[in-house]
């Protein structure tokens, strides 16, 4: 199960690493999907989410393939996190 405080964590640098002014940790739920109909991301943001996994959880994601099954909402991005982090 992943943790509250990680899935929270994660939201918050989420608006911040990609300036979504408007939104609110609370607004993103964690099983909405990051792109198209959901949060509404597009690929350049995609590109960013790598680049703050990267920079915040030493997790590098060189396959497109592999980042398109990771970013796909929250509770997808916290599970990677937690069993790839280095930091």
């Amino acid at each position: 199960m992943a943790s509250p405080e990680l899935k929270q964590e994660l939201k918050i640098k989420i608006i911040e690493f990609l300036n979504l002014i408007d939104t609110k940790p609370e607004d993103i739920q964690d099983d909405q999907p990051l792109f198209g109909e959901g949060l509404g991301l597009d690929s350049i943001d995609s590109i960013e989410l790598i680049v703050l996994l990267d920079r915040t959880y030493g997790i590098k994601i060189k396959d497109p393939k592999e980042g398109r099954k990771v970013l796909v909402d929250i509770n997808t991005m916290v599970d990677y996190i937690e069993k790839h982090r280095t930091k």
